[in-house]
């Protein structure tokens, strides 16, 4: 059984999972879907085409599934969609996709979401990331799972961000972070891998070691960037965590941090 405060505005058209809170004074619009437990704090707004997953907590004043703030948007039937388990705090905004893009802006589980944070049009977000305050993405932003963005960082349009990254407060990413990076500055700079990160998670020193030689092959070594990467191939089969920069490289559209 649902729990709707009186005050609360939820088209008709909405579909709630069982146990669904809705908070004082939330407008919930007509193609909403929530799932199973999730919460939503008062003078929350939930509209456009947005499905979200199920035991979400939802702090107020947040704005999620708004159409995009961007100026080739004619009213598409574009989506939001948002996993499970998954905290987003106060004043957060994520924005519907557009058609020049997959048409969905999507966050996935486990994410922890700080306060003030803006997820823009057609971003694609993975699982057990964490978006300090402020933390700003462009549109068509990618961001890997586990990566940690501190506070005030801004990412430009079309950038990734890798996976395990983390980014220092007030870091400005203007091309894309390898995985396993840790980056700082405007415009951001690459300070080493992520070391206290992959260890809270389980990395070996093994693979601590090879991964810090992997970020030397990529910096350090004086390489150009094909270079680089028939090195890092070269060390794939001994220590299989190489495998994901490889990847990365091969995807890359923005060029890498230098």
């Amino acid at each position: 059984m649902s729990q709707i405060h009186p005050t609360a505005i939820v088209h008709a058209g909405a579909r709630l999972g069982e146990n669904v809170s809705i908070g004082p004074y939330s407008i919930i619009g007509e193609h909403v879907e929530i799932g199973e437990g999730t919460s939503v704090g008062p003078h929350v707004v939930i509209s456009g085409h947005t499905r979200i997953g199920r035991d979400n907590r939802i702090f107020q004043f947040s704005s999620l599934g708004e159409v995009p703030q961007d100026k080739k948007y004619a009213g598409e039937p574009t989506r939001l969609e948002i996993g499970d388990r998954n905290t987003i705090r106060e004043f957060c905004t994520f924005n519907l996709g557009t058609a020049q893009d997959a048409g969905v802006t999507r966050i996935g589980d486990d994410n922890w979401v700080m306060a003030y944070v803006h997820i823009a049009h057609d971003c694609q977000v993975g699982n057990k990331t964490t978006f300090a305050n402020n933390s700003q993405l462009a549109g068509h932003v990618h961001v890997d799972d586990w990566a940690i963005l501190g506070g005030y960082t801004g990412v430009h349009q079309f950038c990734r961000i890798g996976a395990h990254c983390m980014t220092a407060v007030g870091t400005v990413v203007l091309q894309d972070v390898p995985p396993y990076v840790t980056a700082a500055g405007n415009s951001a700079s690459p300070f080493g891998i992520n070391s206290e990160g992959l260890k809270r998670r389980g990395f070996t020193p093994e693979a601590l070691l090879a991964l810090k030689r992997a970020y030397r092959t990529l910096y350090k070594a004086g390489l150009r960037l094909e270079e680089a990467r028939s090195k890092l191939e070269e060390e794939v089969g001994a220590h299989p965590e190489v495998q994901l920069i490889l990847d990365f490289l091969q995807t890359s559209t923005r060029g890498i941090i230098r």
